[in-house]
């Protein structure tokens, strides 16, 4: 792929689906700040992005069912009726071997609520053939009007895979599918995507996952970052200068990928507690406590976190 071709696919003008998964705040007794948390969903919609939870950034993983369950009524009473949101399908902590029916439990419980699933995958498919992951897929989708999927790259979640690009198309090929979050963290394999599915499904849509590329929009892609939850606002006005060809655009994006520069280095599971640094500098939640299993900056954490909100005058 050349420089030049690169240039020819630029979208200027292009609206922009933005889509921040957000992170789950906790107290110094080590409970979820739940009034919090619905705070900053709330002013996450009213900066015009969607939520998405239950994901990564709201520790999914360390989640038991009836904790999940919870995010999803928290989540679903703070927006209000019809307020659309993402949640993650998770099933590695689930017990059995008919994926497509722990899938569609977790599914169940989600669009009950009025949330739209994304599949996580499972290690219970990695060594699968595709066409045996398609058709779990598919089995767990039939029916329903709405589902995202997910691949997800091994330096967030050992669960992760990134698919080939025939998995890519069978994805495709699934109707209930109506877009894919792309989190390799390789802006060159997100353009293939991009091109496969111009070529094959244009409705489709790829949301990028890549912190540290967050200008894969001007490619063609939306987004489903977990960076998006530290500066919701931030992102929404980026969004707006890129759709009215406004050259503030490139300063903020700057800033913005400053942030996701500093907050994704290694280990990347610390981001989430950059995420709780930055949110607490800000003063939009009470502490910079993150889920007790996951890990976390070091002590001087506050020292680049100050530096990237004063880059973005927070």
């Amino acid at each position: 792929m050349t420089i030049e071709s690169l240039l020819k696919r630029k979208k200027p003008r292009r609206k922009i689906e933005g889509i921040a998964a957000a992170l789950l705040p906790y107290r110094d007794d080590a409970k979820v700040a739940v009034d919090e948390f619905q705070k900053h969903l709330v002013a996450t919609h009213n900066a015009g992005l969607q939520n998405a939870v239950n994901m990564d950034t709201g520790y999914v993983n360390y989640l038991t069912d009836a904790e999940k369950s919870e995010v999803l009524d928290w989540t679903r009473k703070a927006l209000g009726p019809n307020v659309p949101f993402v949640a993650g399908a998770y099933i590695e902590r689930d017990q059995g071997d008919d994926v497509a029916a722990l899938y569609r439990r977790q599914m169940e419980a989600i669009t009950t609520q009025g949330g739209t699933p994304i599949l996580f995958q499972t290690r219970r498919l990695h060594g699968k053939s595709n066409a045996e992951k398609a058709a779990v897929y598919a089995a767990a989708c039939k029916g329903h009007t709405e589902v995202l999927a997910f691949e997800l790259g091994q330096m967030f979640a050992p669960n992760g895979e990134i698919f080939d690009d025939d998995m890519v198309r069978r994805l495709l090929d699934i109707p209930e599918i109506k877009g894919m979050k792309h989190s390799s963290l390789d802006r060159l394999v997100e353009l293939k995507r991009l091109d496969l599915r111009d070529a094959h499904r244009p409705d489709f849509r790829i949301y990028t996952g890549n912190d540290l590329g967050i200008d894969m929009i001007e490619y063609g892609s939306d987004y489903l970052l977990g960076l998006a939850t530290f500066a919701p606002e931030k992102f929404a006005e980026r969004d707006r200068l890129w759709q009215s060809d406004d050259g503030a655009y490139f300063a903020l994006s700057d800033a913005l990928q400053y942030l996701g520069n500093v907050a994704f280095r290694a280990p990347v599971p610390a981001y989430k507690h950059s995420a709780a640094t930055f949110l607490h500098l800000t003063k939009r939640i009470s502490t910079n406590r993150t889920h007790p299993q996951s890990p976390t900056r070091p002590p001087w954490e506050p020292d680049l976190m100050s530096d990237c909100a004063r880059r973005l005058a927070l």
